[in-house]
């Protein structure tokens, strides 16, 4: 169940848009370099986590209502042209309508989520996890966490400082970012 890596030259945008209208049952992100990277479905195990982690930020952010929450097949494209769907994500509500009408609705919105989480699951390299946390910090994520329910750790990704790792914590807080809002990791673990 490994992710597949394929090398198209030339493919910009538009044409990544068209692959992904061709192949809607497949999910698909495009690295900054232009390769496009096919992704297997979850396992049910890993499916309920994420489900248990959505679930946790959608009920924070209907209580605050400070941005929208977004799940696992919600492609953004990053500044440097990468287009990723993190597990979870969450973007503030300024942010969100500075898009035009057919920037939410039409394309993978041009934008760094302010918060992402990925959940890696049993066939994932967590060296190409942390790279990919670490590309989102680059472009301009606020706050990012690794959670690896394996080995129970969070590694919590900010801007311009060094990774933080939090070795089986019951929560994690979600800081100025999310005001307010603390993952029962419980419920993901």
């Amino acid at each position: 169940m490994n992710a597949i890596t394929l090398n198209i030259p030339n493919l910009g945008a538009e044409g990544f848009k068209e692959l992904c209208q061709a192949n809607q049952d497949l999910q698909l992100e495009r690295a900054a370099t232009g390769e496009v990277i096919i992704m297997s479905p979850t396992y049910p195990w890993t499916g309920k986590k994420n489900s248990g982690l959505n679930a946790q930020l959608w009920n924070w952010n209907d209580r605050t209502n400070l941005g929208i929450v977004f799940d696992s097949s919600s492609g953004f494209t990053l500044p440097n042209g990468a287009v990723y769907s993190p597990d979870a994500s969450w973007v503030s509500n300024e942010k969100w309508e500075a898009l035009t009408q057919t920037q939410r609705e039409e394309e993978f919105s041009p934008l760094a989520p302010d918060f992402v989480v990925e959940l890696p699951y049993s066939s994932d390299s967590l060296k190409k996890l942390r790279e990919k946390m670490q590309e989102y910090i680059n472009n301009g994520v606020r706050l990012g966490w690794l959670l690896d329910p394996k080995n129970k750790t969070v590694e919590v990704y900010r801007l311009e400082k060094e990774v933080e790792i939090l070795q089986s914590p019951t929560t994690v807080s979600g800081e100025d970012v999310l005001p307010g809002f603390e993952l029962n990791l419980n419920k993901v673990w």
